[in-house]
């Protein structure tokens, strides 16, 4: 019997084999807690975000929404969302945008659970218990599992890295907006709401 893999805080992570649906019976039974699963099995708890980290996430969810109410080309879902990717992990994004027609070809019983696709668009805000390479890690997960556009932000340091499929991370220093480019036409995210 291989050994569990056990980090210490800020998460905690183990490995256990769990199937999907144990998985989500986990995450539905400890419904106070959050957790994510790698492709390798690693069972992530993650602590809630503090208020700093929190009330930015909802000004740029609340953006997100605000531009996908008034094009109604997808569905937003924020970071109490677990995905089940391509690669078997199910993560989590900070926010998140899935396109109308990916999103309609699931079935309900897929859309109650953690949905079996990679969203086309995801952010992840950094929090002061992030550790900056294993969310860069995670990013590159999304891109290589089927997202489209990614963005990295790192309040600390005034960064957003943008990660797209096969191109290399472009990285802007203090922007005071970004554009959803050609994944989400029209959509431009003010960052002076979040720096």
């Amino acid at each position: 019997m291989e050994t569990p893999i056990i980090y210490l805080p800020p998460r905690l992570e183990l490995k256990i084999d769990l199937t999907d649906e144990q998985f989500w019976q986990l995450c539905q039974e400890n419904d106070d807690l959050r957790f994510e699963r790698s492709a390798t099995g690693e069972l992530i708890i993650m602590s809630p975000t503090g208020g700093n980290t929190s009330k930015r996430n909802v000004k740029i969810t609340t953006q997100l929404d605000i531009w996908n109410s008034q094009n109604n080309l997808g569905e937003v879902f924020d970071s109490n969302t677990g995905f089940t990717l391509p690669n078997g992990s199910d993560r989590s994004p900070d926010s998140s945008w899935v396109s109308r027609q990916r999103w309609d070809n699931l079935t309900l019983e897929e859309q109650d659970k953690f949905p079996p696709l990679c969203p086309d668009f995801v952010v992840e805000l950094m929090s002061p218990s992030d550790n900056l390479e294993k969310t860069r890690a995670k990013m590159r997960e999304y891109i290589e599992n089927g997202a489209k556009l990614g963005w990295l932000i790192n309040r600390k340091k005034r960064q957003l890295e943008i990660y797209r499929p096969q191109q290399d991370v472009e990285i802007l220093e203090n922007p005071q907006t970004v554009s959803g480019e050609n994944v989400l036409p029209g959509f431009i995210l003010d960052l002076t709401l979040i720096w």
